[in-house]
Order: C-alpha cells, then structure tokens, then sequence
C-alpha cells in the first residue's frame, strides 16, 4: 500500500529538511552525532530508509528532473545514506546485507534522474569493496557512468552535466578512484587523457591521477604522455598549491622504475628508529596513545604527527629507511590514501619488517592493503581495551627484536589474541632441502632462497630474485596467482632487463611458479 500523495508529500520534505541539516553542517557532522548517538541507531535509520527507495512505485516514477515527490524522496534518501556510510564506520551492514546492497543496485541501474543514479552509484563505490564490486560486476558500470557524465560536463560550456556541476563529479570520482577496478577500467577505456586535458582548470584532478597511478597500465600511459611528464616535472618544485604539490610528488613517486635499490645517505644509520608509525590523520588520537606507550617502553619512534610539507615523498622514504619495524595502523581511511598506500608499498618494496594492527571497528581489509598483508598476524586494537590491545603488541615485537630483525610469523597462544585475516590465508610451501634449515619458505633468508633456485636448476630466476628472502618470494607466488598474466609477464620483463640484461624466459617462469605450487 502506498503513501497518499500528502503524507508523500510532507516525508519527501521533510527528508530533505534533514538532508538539508546535514548539508549545513559541513565537516563538523554535529548534527549527524545527535541523530545517530550510537551505531545500532544508524544501523536502524539505514534500513528504514531501505524500506522506502526499495518501494518499487516511488523509484519507478523518478523523473529526470526533480519535479515530483518520490525524486525528492529518492535523492535526499540516497545523499542521507551515503553521508551516514562516509561518516558513522557501517560500511560492514552495506556488505554483509544483500537487501541493501540489491536495493541500491536496482534503484541506481533504473532511475531516470541522473542525481539520483549518481548518487546510488558514490553510495556503493564508498561502501562495497573493490572484491564485491567485482563479484558484483557493478564496478564497469559505476566506471562509464562516470566517464560519460564527466565528458559531456567538460564538452559544455556551463562545465554542467545536465544540472550537475563538473567539481561534484570529480569530487565523487575522486573517491572512487581509489578501487583497483576503477583504475583498471579507465586505463582500458583510455580515459586517462581526459583527466590530463582537465588538470589545468581542476586541481583536483591531479589527486585522481595520482590515485590512478598506482596501475600499471596507467603509468605506461602517463610516461608516454611527454608533455605531461614535463609539466609535473615543473610543478612540483613549484607549485603553490600544497595539495596539488603533493599529488604531483606522488605521481613522480609511483612513475619511478623502482625504489628498491634507492641509495641511503652514509650519514643516515639504518637503526635510528626501532619503529615507523605508519596511519591516516583521522586515526590521530589513537595512534598518539600508541606513540606514547611505545617511546614509554623504551622504543624510538617516527610519527608524522604534524603532516609533512615540501617533498613528502622523500620524507617518507627517508623515515622508512631510517626504520626497523613499520607498524601499518589499518582502517577505511588508510586504505583509501594515496600518501598511505605508497607509504606501505615502499615499506614492502625495502623488505622492512611489517606489523598490521586495526584501528577501525569492522573494517576488513580489502584491495591493495589485503594483498600487502597478506597472511600477516594483526593486533585488533578494536577488540579489546587499549592496554591489553598494547601487551599484545609488545609480545609480537619483542619477537621481532628476539629474531634479530628477521621475522618468522609469531604463532599465537590460546592467551594471545592476535588475529589472521579472515579472508586471505596463505599457507606457506613446504620444502625438503639440504641446503636449507628449515623446511618454512617463510623462515628463509635470502641466500636459502637463492641455493633453492639453483638446485631446481632454474637459470634466470637466481639472479633476478637475487636479494628476496622466503617472505618475498610468497608475496611474489601470490601476486603472480591474483594478476593478470599479461601484467605480470610485463612486470617481470622490466625487472628483468633492468637487472640482468636479458628478457624473461617464460619456459622458466612457467617452472618456477610449477614448482612453488607443488610444495604446497
């Protein structure tokens, strides 16, 4: 039974009435706190507001503008959600309710207002994992819609798609951008060449090109882009913009062939600190009293409590450098960082010892920061009270200090609660050798990896993983199992050429990952 077109009426208003609240707010979100005190209250208002877009009359008589009830009841519900998903930490209820998840698809595949398409569009982009948008096959979708919209507000003169100003796209493509399906489908649409044309008049562009960086095929396509490479060439000494100055350090950063074999001053010493502190700013309180515990237990520690200014890139680089231990603080809000991405990325890419610990209620890692971790033990900070989360913590530290900075794995005991990830686990291979001391890969050190490869008498592969130790090479095994073959062969080659001067045979690269599977 419907609403009659009174009540319709006065609900419609009256949502936007608390949109409208929201909107006014701004950053400060106070009035979001007084209507969701606490997280089961949000979780209920979610669902209720469900039950109203999920009524099919109301979706089925959206227009194009928004001339009738049920499009104003559609769009302000969808812009409610989505600001409760970017703001109140339920993004876990979008993924594990399939009615949600459903009612948001249907409604954003088969309106006919396009705020409201788009705004169901921003709402499962923020909430679903890059995972089930693809297991979904939603995220090509979510990619086109963009692309199109985007194109048709830069070709006209009102810089307008329809009546949507072209900032409020890129600002919520800017947030998609962060997915790895999303990078993926722009370089396979080459679309990338639009961003470039709209640097100039858009800064914020330059974030959406660095978020796309992190893709391998978009980097082919930025260095062949010459006069492009020259323009963030000089801008980034340069320019006066902060935030576009770090996005073209970042972009620079992730263009580079790699990092791995950066040169580290003769006046740096590698063991300055014990520890790097490795978080998004919204994690700051948190992270302070994690600064503080471990400084009071006799730690050295680098944080970046005041956010780097100049060449943040380098800075960075250098505390990594400086660092034995990166602790990676894992939540929403550092999975969707470029600046934390390529933190974490150079920390693996240095062989530094890596301790995740979660510091957001929920949150599952997914994407590029599930694939970093990998089958490493994390300390749930959520989970327990900060002072046993920190005893946790210490336990596993200790034991990286005890194995002299070459860690194995710590097993945890029934009183340890230190927790593997739920959804990725990597068991790792199992190898009887005489040359080794232990039949872990994880344990080995690189020179076992290398006498490995030769008794399997593999030509190529012990001069081009040369320096990897056991860890490596099963972060190496799974990656090759995840990539796209075309990717991976592409990656391989210029490591290859780079390093030995001769392409990669794929007979042994065919063998090496044989081999790796069959001790499994």
């Amino acid at each position: 039974m419907s609403w009659n077109k009174e009540l319709l009426g006065c609900i419609a208003h009256f949502v936007g009435l608390i949109w409208g609240c929201c909107w006014w707010d701004g950053q400060q979100r106070t009035q979001l706190k007084i209507l969701f005190p606490k997280e089961q209250t949000a979780c209920d208002h979610v669902e209720d507001l469900i039950r109203i877009i999920a009524h099919t009359p109301f979706y089925k008589r959206t227009k194009s503008v928004r001339s009738n009830d049920e499009t104003i009841l559609m769009d302000t519900t969808l812009m409610i959600l989505f600001v409760i998903v970017q703001t109140q930490n339920i993004n876990w209820l979008f993924r594990s309710n399939t009615t949600i998840r459903d009612t948001i698809i249907s409604v954003s595949e088969t309106a006919l207002n396009d705020e409201v398409c788009l705004c169901g569009y921003c709402l499962l982009g923020e909430a679903l994992g890059d995972d089930l948008r693809k297991d979904l096959k939603i995220a090509d979708n979510i990619s086109d819609y963009f692309f199109y919209m985007i194109q048709e507000a830069w070709n006209n003169s009102s810089n307008k798609y329809k009546q949507i100003p072209i900032e409020h796209l890129l600002k919520d493509f800017q947030i998609l951008s962060k997915n790895d399906s999303i990078q993926q489908r722009t370089a396979s649409s080459s679309k990338l060449s639009l961003f470039i044309e709209m640097s100039d008049q858009h800064p914020i562009v330059y974030d959406i090109i660095w978020a796309l960086s992190f893709n391998h095929d978009i980097q082919q396509q930025l260095r062949s882009n010459s006069l492009f490479m020259s323009k963030l060439s000089r801008l980034a000494p340069q320019c006066h913009n902060e935030q576009m100055r770090k996005s073209t350090h970042g972009i620079l950063w992730n263009l580079e062939i790699n990092h791995q074999h950066r040169s580290i001053s003769q006046n740096t010493n590698r063991n300055t600190f014990h520890i790097m502190i490795s978080y998004s700013h919204q994690e700051k309180v948190l992270c302070k009293q994690l600064y503080d515990e471990l400084t009071k237990n006799g730690y050295r520690v680098w944080i970046d409590f005041d956010q780097m200014h100049g060449n943040i890139m380098d800075a960075m680089a250098q505390a990594i450098d400086q660092s034995e231990i990166i602790i990676i603080c894992m939540s929403g809000h550092y999975r969707q960082s470029n600046y934390c991405r390529a933190e974490a990325h150079y920390a693996f890419q240095r062989q530094r010892q890596i301790v995740p610990v979660l510091m957001q209620k929920h949150y599952k890692p997914d994407g590029w920061l599930l694939f970093l971790i990998g089958q490493l033990l994390y300390v749930d900070f959520t989970k327990y009270e900060f002072v046993r989360s920190m005893e946790i913590l210490s336990k596993e530290l200790k034991a990286i200090h005890t194995a002299d900075i070459n860690i194995i794995p710590v097993q945890p005991k029934q009183d340890i609660d230190v927790v593997p990830h739920s959804k990725v686990t990597i068991t790792s291979p199992k190898v009887s050798l005489s040359s080794t001391s232990s039949s872990n890969i994880i344990e080995w050190t690189s020179t076992q990896v290398h006498d490995w490869l030769l008794e399997q008498d593999l030509i190529q592969m012990p001069r081009l993983l040369n320096h990897c130790d056991g860890r490596s090479l099963v972060y190496l095994l799974k990656y090759i199992d995840v990539s796209q073959p075309e990717q991976i062969l592409s990656l391989l080659q210029e490591d290859s050429l780079r390093l030995i001067n001769q392409n990669i045979s794929l007979i042994e690269l065919s063998r090496f990952h044989s081999m790796m599977h069959q001790q499994k």
